[in-house]
C-alpha cells in the first residue's frame, strides 16, 4: 500500500550545469500532472509526464525543475530595431539640420535591443534531467511507501475494531424473535387492559405477527456480508495495484450494510454498536482517500 501523499527530490552539479527536480504529490483521483518548463525545455513535457505516467497510478504531482547553466551566455542582436532606431536618427538630423551621430550606449539601453540567444539543451543535458528525474521519483515513492505502512497499520486497526462488535451485535439479534413477541403480548395485554371486552388471544396468530416482523428484522445476512468484506478489504490491503479505488467502494458496501444493521432493528445494543461500525468506517474513509 502506497500513500498519494509524498515528496521527493533529486539534484546534480557539474562544470557544465546545475539541475534540481522536486516531486510533491497529494490525493486526487486520477493523475493530475503539474509543471510549468520554460521554453527551451518544453521538449521534455511528454518525457516527464511519461516517466510519472509509469511509476504513479493516482495523485496530484507538482514538477519544479530549476537549472542553471555554467557555459558562457550567448546575446542576440534586435536588429531590426536598431535599423529602425538609426533610420529614425537621421531622418531627425536631415529634417531640422541637427548634426550629430547616434551614441552606441543610447543604443545599448534601448527596450529589447539586446536578449539572451535560445539554447537548444544539450543530448548530455535532457540525459541528466531523465535521470535525475528517477532518482526524485525514487525518493518520492519511499516515502509513499512509508506513509502507505502507517496508513495500512491505521486501517487495520479500524477494521479490527469493526470486527470485534460483530459478536455483540450477532449475540443480541437472536433475542429480536423473543423481543418482538414479549412487545407484542405486551401492547395487546394493555389495549384489552383498557376494554371490558373479554378476548380470547390467538397465540397462534401471535407467532405469526412475531415471525412476519422478525424476519424483516433479521439482520444475519447483512453480518455475513460485513464478514466478507472484512475479509477482503484485508485482502486488497495487501495488493499493491489500485488499492485505494477498491477499499473506496468497499468501504460503501461497508457504510450500506451497517446503515441496513442499524434501521432494522430497536434493540439498544445492535444500535450502539452499529453506530460505533459506522463511526470507524467514517474514519476508514476519510484515511482511504489518502491511497493510491
Amino acid at each position: 500500500m502506497r500513500s498519494m501523499t509524498g515528496f521527493g527530490r533529486a539534484g546534480v552539479t557539474d562544470e557544465n550545469y546545475s539541475i534540481a527536480i522536486e516531486l510533491k504529490t497529494v490525493n486526487n483521483r486520477f493523475l493530475d500532472i503539474n509543471l510549468k518548463l520554460s521554453s527551451e525545455l518544453q521538449i521534455l513535457e511528454p518525457v516527464i509526464k511519461k516517466q510519472l505516467g509509469a511509476r504513479l497510478a493516482r495523485g496530484r504531482v507538482e514538477v519544479n525543475l530549476q537549472y542553471d547553466r555554467n557555459d558562457p551566455i550567448e546575446f542576440e542582436l534586435n536588429r531590426p530595431l536598431i535599423s529602425g532606431y538609426l533610420s529614425a536618427m537621421k531622418e531627425i538630423g536631415q529634417e531640422f539640420s541637427l548634426a550629430g551621430d547616434p551614441d552606441i550606449n543610447v543604443i545599448a539601453r534601448l527596450p529589447n535591443v539586446v536578449s539572451t540567444k535560445k539554447q537548444e539543451p544539450s543530448p548530455q543535458f535532457l540525459s541528466a534531467v531523465e535521470t535525475l528525474l528517477n532518482a526524485a521519483i525514487d525518493d518520492l515513492e519511499a516515502m509513499r511507501l512509508k506513509e502507505g505502512e502507517m496508513l495500512a497499520a491505521e486501517l487495520a486497526s479500524r477494521v479490527s475494531e469493526i470486527e470485534a462488535r460483530l459478536p455483540m451485535i450477532e449475540a443480541e439479534s437472536s433475542k429480536v424473535a423473543n423481543e418482538y413477541s414479549a412487545r407484542l403480548t405486551k401492547r395487546i395485554n394493555e389495549i384489552l387492559a383498557k376494554t371490558d371486552a373479554q378476548l380470547d388471544i390467538d397465540q397462534g396468530r401471535i407467532a405469526q405477527e412475531v415471525a412476519f416482523l422478525a424476519d424483516r428484522a433479521d439482520i444475519s445476512e447483512e453480518i455475513a456480508r460485513l464478514k466478507s468484506h472484512i475479509e477482503h478489504f484485508r485482502a486488497i490491503a495487501a495488493d499493491s495495484k489500485d488499492v485505494g479505488k477498491r477499499l473506496d467502494f468497499l468501504t460503501q458496501e461497508f457504510n450500506r450494510e451497517a446503515n441496513t444493521i442499524a434501521s432494522k432493528t430497536n434493540n439498544m445494543t445492535v444500535k450502539e454498536n452499529a453506530l460505533a461500525i459506522k463511526s470507524e468506517i467514517e474514519k476508514i474513509r476519510e484515511q482511504v482517500q489518502n491511497v493510491e
